[in-house]
C-alpha cells in the first residue's frame, strides 16, 4: 500500500475507486474490533455508494490508501452495512470517548485515531490523538498529545455494546480451532449469541474447525443475509461441505445471496462426487503462465491470507488462468523457486515427475499419491487436461479422520485411526461423515 499510517478523521469523505479508476463511493467510517492484549484490529471501511447506501468494504479489498483517495480491488458487496456485535465504528463511537493515562496523570478525550499497516492487508490502531481537560482559565485549551494504545485505557462503560466488545476481546487471541472448542463448551443459547457477535471472517474461520453438525446448528440460527456473508468468507470446499448438509431449498437460497464469484466456486465443487478428487479439491490454487518469473511466483505465495498448503507450489497453465484453465503444464514447488534467480521463467522449472490426477480419481488413490511421493498438494485436471483445482494434504486429512477427531484422542480413537491407516494401505477408505457418506450425491 502507498501509506502505512493514516488518521481516520482525515479519511472521512475520501473517494473510493476501483482498479479501473471509476469512483465507487466515499468513506464514512472505519470499522475495528477490540482485542484482549493488542490494539484494535481494522476489519474494513464503511463506504457510502450512490443512493446513500452504506456498504462494508473489507480491509483486505483495499489496495492503496493515500493522496486523499482509496483504491480497492473492485469487488464490493452491495448488501447494506449492518454492524455486528463487537464491531466499533471509529468516527461514530471511538472519537469523543474518555481514556485514562496508565501512568496516573489523568484523563483525556480521543479526538482522532491513527491506523497503521503492520503487514500487507493487516491494519491496526497505532496512535491516539487525545486532549486533556481545559485548565482553570475559560480561555485555556486542554493540552493535546499523541499516545499509543498501550499508554491509556478506556473508561469502563455500561451497556450491551461495550459488553460485546469485551467479549470479542477476550476471545481475540485464540486460534480458530481453540475458539471453536471454546464455543462448543458453551450452552447452546450462549454459543449462538457469541457466534452472532463475532465478525464474519472470524466466524467463518471458526466454523471451518467445527464438526458439520455444529456448523449447521450455528448457521441455521443466523439470518439468511448474515449466513451468506459468513459463507463468502469460508474456503470454497468448506462452504460446499456445509451447504450440502443444509436442506436443499435453504442451501440454494444462500447460494443466491452469496457473492457471485464465491457462489460459482461452491456450485463448481458441488458438481463433483464427494469421494473423488473433484469433491475434495480446493478450486483456488495459485495459477501462473509459463512466462511468469520466479520473482512473480514468490510474490504470489507471500500473500498473508493464503493457506500454507496452497502456498507450497504454483500451477503453470496456458490461458485462461481461472479454473477450468487452459491446458495444465505442471507445478513448480516454492523450494525450487528459491534455488533460482528472480528472473528465471517458471516454465523451465516445472516438476516433470509430478502427474496430475483426474477429477474423478478416487479419494483413496489421491491419498496414496500424497503419501507415496511426500507431497503437500496434487493438481486436479478434467478430461481435457485443464486445471480445475488442487487437493491439499489437509483436504485428505479432513476426509479420513472421524467426526470426533477434534476432541482429545482416547485409546478407542487411537485404535480407529490405526484401523483407518490399515484400510488406507489396503485401498479400502472409510467414508467417515457428512456429505462424503452415502451414495456419492449431495
Amino acid at each position: 500500500m502507498s501509506a502505512t499510517r493514516v488518521f481516520v478523521a482525515r479519511l472521512a469523505g475520501c473517494a473510493v475507486f476501483d482498479p479501473a479508476g471509476d469512483r465507487v463511493g466515499k468513506v464514512r467510517d472505519v470499522l475495528v474490533v477490540y482485542r484482549r492484549n493488542d490494539p484494535p484490529r481494522v476489519v474494513g471501511l464503511i463506504v457510502e455508494i450512490p443512493g446513500k447506501r452504506r456498504v462494508f468494504v473489507s480491509i483486505g479489498r483495499v489496495t492503496s490508501i493515500g493522496g486523499g483517495q482509496i483504491i480497492t480491488t473492485g469487488l464490493i458487496n452491495l448488501r447494506r452495512f449492518e454492524q455486528r456485535g463487537g464491531e466499533v465504528r471509529v468516527i461514530a463511537e471511538m472519537l469523543g470517548r474518555k481514556v485514562v493515562f496508565n501512568d496516573g496523570t489523568g484523563e483525556a478525550t480521543i479526538e482522532d485515531v491513527a491506523i497503521e499497516e503492520r503487514e500487507q492487508g493487516d491494519w491496526e490502531v497505532d496512535q491516539l490523538f487525545v486532549r486533556r481537560p481545559k485548565g482553570a482559565s475559560p480561555f485555556s485549551k486542554g493540552q493535546s498529545a499523541y499516545v499509543t494504545w498501550r499508554e491509556v485505557r478506556e473508561l469502563s462503560a455500561s451497556g450491551e455494546a461495550q459488553s460485546a466488545e469485551r467479549l470479542i476481546a477476550t476471545y481475540s487471541e485464540l486460534k480458530p480451532a481453540d475458539l471453536a472448542n471454546t464455543l462448543l463448551d458453551l450452552p447452546a443459547q450462549r454459543r449462538q449469541e457469541v457466534a452472532e457477535e463475532l465478525p464474519d471472517d472470524r466466524l467463518a474461520d471458526v466454523l471451518e474447525e467445527m464438526p458439520e453438525s455444529d456448523q449447521v446448528e450455528i448457521l441455521s440460527g443466523l439470518g439468511d443475509d448474515r449466513a451468506a456473508d459468513v459463507l463468502d468468507h469460508m474456503q470454497p470446499d468448506d462452504a460446499a461441505d456445509l451447504i450440502a448438509q443444509l436442506p436443499e431449498e435453504r442451501g440454494e437460497h444462500l447460494l443466491e445471496l452469496m457473492e457471485p464469484e464465491e457462489a460459482d466456486d461452491v456450485r463448481f465443487l458441488l458438481s463433483y462426487g464427494p469421494d473423488t478428487a473433484g469433491g475434495l479439491m480446493t478450486p483456488e490454487p495459485i495459477i501462473v503462465s509459463a512466462d511468469a518469473t520466479v520473482a512473480e511466483g514468490l510474490a504470489l505465495i507471500r500473500r498473508h491470507d493464503l493457506p500454507p498448503a496452497l502456498g507450497a507450489a504454483v500451477c503453470v497453465t496456458l490461458p485462461p488462468y481461472e479454473p477450468p484453465t487452459g491446458r495444465f503444464l505442471g507445478m513448480v514447488h516454492f523450494q525450487r523457486m528459491l534455488r533460482y534467480p528472480p528472473h528465471e521463467r517458471l516454465g523451465t522449472l516445472i516438476d516433470q515427475g509430478l502427474e496430475p490426477v483426474r477429477s474423478d480419481t478416487s479419494a483413496a488413490e489421491v491419498s496414496r499419491i500424497l503419501a507415496s511421493y511426500d507431497l503437500v498438494s496434487v493438481p486436479v485436471v478434467d478430461e481435457k487436461h485443464r486445471l480445475v483445482g488442487v487437493v491439499t494434504i489437509d483436504d485428505v486429512l479432513d476426509y479420513l479422520l472421524p467426526d470426533d477427531w477434534r476432541s482429545h484422542p482416547d485409546e478407542g480413537e487411537v485404535g480407529r485411526r490405526a484401523a483407518a491407516r490399515a484400510q488406507l494401505t489396503t485401498g479400502s477408505i472409510p467414508i467417515p461423515h457428512g456429505r462424503r457418506a452415502g451414495d456419492g450425491t449431495r
